[in-house]
């Protein structure tokens, strides 16, 4: 009935398709069209009522479905119609332990999670101690800092004006001895220096020397008696 049905429609579509169309469909066309709008395919032949129990020691066999996690398949779709033996399905002793240690990993128990969160609020208030304690002891620090800080910037303040002080000397010799500015990178103004240095440095020696005498020779006074 369906077939006569999509027949009578085909012809209907053509007929409609040659009235619209310029050119005229052949008969050919037509009845190709009529062929396809009345195929009816065969049904499969399947028997899906009866249970399916791959034979594993025939060749043809898929390999896939000779594993164990087929036959858990199985199992699970046929009971024990299956012919699979239960036993044969639960994990050996290996698997066992390392799927125990994989739940105790990522599913450890309610105390272990406990005794963790526990630990590390233990090492989070350690550490904060620690950084409260180094920051407390930094702050004491700080005045004398703060004192070390002042007194070098004001050394360094005074020795650059010393600095300054001895080369605008430097200079101001240098030109009494040579009638003209000197350039303080030139040979000349380096030697200068260099003798300057030399006789200051004989100067200092001679002082102490001097001082070394003179406490040698000064009269050393007995302590007063008491008596």
């Amino acid at each position: 009935m369906a077939a006569s049905i999509l027949s009578r429609r085909a012809a209907v579509f053509c007929r409609t398709f040659k009235g619209i169309s310029s050119s005229k469909p052949t008969n050919s066309q037509c009845g190709l069209l009529l062929q396809t709008a009345s195929y009816n395919p065969r049904p499969l032949k399947l028997n899906l009522r009866e249970k399916y129990i791959p034979d594993k020691d025939d060749r043809e066999t898929p390999e896939w479905q000779k594993t164990a996690r087929y036959d858990k398949k199985l199992f699970g779709r046929y009971g024990t119609a299956s012919g699979i033996d239960p036993a044969s399905l639960w994990p050996s002793h290996e698997q066992l332990d390392k799927i125990i240690a994989e739940e105790n990993e990522w599913h450890p128990p309610l105390e272990v999670m406990l005794k963790n969160i526990k630990i590390k609020e233990k090492e989070e208030t350690r550490k904060r101690l620690a950084k409260e304690k180094l920051i407390a002891a930094n702050m004491a620090k700080m005045p004398k800092m703060i004192a070390d800080w002042r007194r070098e910037k004001r050394e360094s303040k005074l020795k650059q004006k010393e600095e300054k002080a001895r080369r605008d000397m430097l200079l101001s010799q240098a030109r009494e001895r040579f009638g003209y500015a000197v350039d303080p990178r030139s040979p000349k103004f380096l030697e200068m220096v260099a003798e300057i240095e030399k006789e200051e440095k004989k100067r200092r020696k001679l002082v102490k020397r001097r001082l070394k005498e003179e406490q040698v020779a000064a009269p050393v006074t007995p302590p007063a008696d008491s008596s």
